[in-house]
């Protein structure tokens, strides 16, 4: 499970983040840090299975995500991921649609994300017209006291446009401008250590279904 020696080596590395280093303590990677995360994802999902059994038959090779960096089109060069993550997802970690849980574990942040991180231009717009003919259905769940406890409110990025129909809803509910629409819950990284980690975060994932399933309504309309 996630200890002291998970988050110290993720502290060295990022003290150290080249190809060499981490092939020298590949090893302690291997102890302390790659096996460990592996052994709590598997556990986490057990849990949120039983929450909800459509994240049934995942493994932990199914939703965890690389530690090593696309470098690719970034100017920081740094080959190396300084913590780990997984997107607990129907369909794993590829597959970003509305809803299942995000957890990223690191000495500098540690979090759970949920939401609709990434809609296209289409579901962007249903998404829009869904909130605009639900406002009020939509200001109750996120008034709701377990979610603003939990989450405070939608992040993501805003447009200072959006198309005409959508103006007037627009004025009444300015999340409408949003293009993304997701959670986050930001966790010190000395709770992970403790043992009821994994009741606490599906706790914490519980809050955001009501939001997700509100989501969801659209998604569904593509199938």
């Amino acid at each position: 499970m996630i200890s002291e020696a998970y988050y110290e080596f993720l502290i060295d590395l990022t003290l150290n983040n080249q190809k060499t280093w981490f092939d020298e303590n590949r090893k302690r990677y291997e102890r302390d840090v790659k096996k460990p995360f592996e052994q709590f994802v598997a556990q986490l999902i057990e849990a949120v299975c039983a929450v909800d059994g459509r994240y049934g038959g995942l493994e932990p090779k199914d939703v965890i995500f690389r530690i090593n960096r696309d470098i690719r089109f970034s100017k920081d060069k740094t080959p190396y991921k300084t913590n780990r993550s997984c997107l607990i997802a129907i369909g794993g970690r590829k597959k970003m649609q509305p809803g299942g849980l995000y957890l990223e574990l690191g000495p500098e942040r540690c979090g759970i994300y949920s939401g609709w991180y990434m809609p296209d231009r289409d579901q962007l717009l249903r998404i829009r017209e869904h909130l605009a003919a639900n406002i009020d259905r939509a200001k109750a769940i996120l008034s709701a006291p377990t979610f603003i406890q939990t989450f405070g409110e939608i992040r993501g990025e805003a447009q200072k446009r959006i198309p005409s129909h959508l103006k007037e809803a627009g004025e009444a509910f300015p999340l409408i401008y949003n293009t993304q629409f997701y959670v986050m819950h930001e966790i010190e990284p000395e709770r992970s250590l403790e043992p009821d980690f994994i009741p606490y975060i599906v706790d914490s994932w519980k809050a955001i279904e009501p939001w997700n399933a509100f989501l969801g309504e659209v998604h569904h309309q593509e199938d």
